[in-house]
């Protein structure tokens, strides 16, 4: 069987980068014509079109965009077999990239980082914040190694290593007019008083779920683009909102008109790292996981 060369699939991706071929045959040190015969050679091999060419635009094809991402993680396989540890070697050692969603990258990566260095003195690692989709799509094409997110999420083909739970708070000014007299928390939420993050947040779905809000009619239609945002709405009486409880030790919470209901036991996020299956490096982003769950749990209050 006759199999793609490494060349090939480093055009591939270049092209996709670049979408122009003079651009990308120029990144890749080549002729635009070589560069153009290596692609219809790669199309050719694999029976299916790749590219849509027009004499101003590259667009690449739907099975083309999963060559890609396939691509992506071959070449990375590859140099990582140059990176194979042998018995006595340091363990993450080089060069990594994790990606950290918004909510969780402000509160929980000064605690991990302070120690990292001491404890990992060879690791580089390169920090990428997104939003779950984004990470989740670029951890498949292999541009990030590993994931820091917020569960539950529906992934596929990866492993998911959970960490620690994050409980939820009800967040609310001290004079608040959005909560009435009762007997139980939730009951005691006016219409139109939640206020959470915009769409593409998890933790919107997460807070939504945890603490048990099936009431539609509470959840006011303006939304904010972080957990500081909310807080700061809040602290002026626009709402109330959910907030983890690693965002407890934000300095954003230190708003003295702002006050922290515990919320029930079962109200929580789960915290974890998720990583690609059959990953190489399966043992040290176990091992990386445990140094993040360790610093969570040692975190002031």
């Amino acid at each position: 069987m006759k199999l793609p060369t490494v060349k090939q699939l480093r055009y591939l991706i270049a092209l996709d980068e670049h979408r122009h071929f003079g651009k990308a045959a120029r990144a890749c040190h080549i002729s635009q014509s070589g560069f153009s015969i290596a692609i219809k050679d790669l199309e050719a091999l694999l029976g299916i079109r790749l590219v849509d060419r027009t004499n101003k635009s590259v667009t690449i094809t739907a099975l083309g965009k999963q060559v890609v991402a396939k691509a992506r993680v071959c070449l990375l396989e590859l140099e990582n077999l140059v990176e194979i540890q042998v018995d006595g070697q340091t363990p993450l050692a080089g060069k990594f990239t994790l990606g950290v969603i918004p909510t969780v990258a402000p509160y929980l990566l000064p605690l991990m980082l302070q120690g990292l260095r001491e404890k990992f003195p060879e690791l580089k690692l390169f920090l990428k914040e997104k939003i779950t989709p984004l990470l989740y799509d670029e951890l498949l094409a292999g541009q990030v190694d590993l994931m820091l997110v917020a569960l539950p999420y529906e992934f596929k083909h990866v492993e998911i290593m959970p960490l620690f739970k994050d409980r939820f708070f009800l967040a609310h000014h001290k004079q608040t007019r959005w909560l009435k007299k009762g007997n139980e928390l939730l009951d005691q939420l006016r219409e139109d008083s939640v206020l959470l993050l915009e769409d593409g947040h998890c933790l919107r779905d997460h807070a939504l779920s945890a603490c048990h809000l099936l009431h539609t009619d509470k959840i006011n239609r303006f939304s904010g683009t972080s957990i500081h945002t909310l807080l700061q709405m809040v602290g002026n009486d626009l709402g109330v909102t959910f907030i983890p409880e690693m965002a407890r030790r934000s300095l954003a919470l230190l708003n003295a008109e702002v006050e922290l209901q515990a919320m029930d036991e079962d109200s929580y996020r789960e915290i974890g790292l998720v990583w690609r299956k059959n990953s190489s490096h399966d043992a040290e982003f176990r091992l990386l996981g445990e140094y993040i769950a360790s610093c969570a749990a040692n975190a002031p209050q």
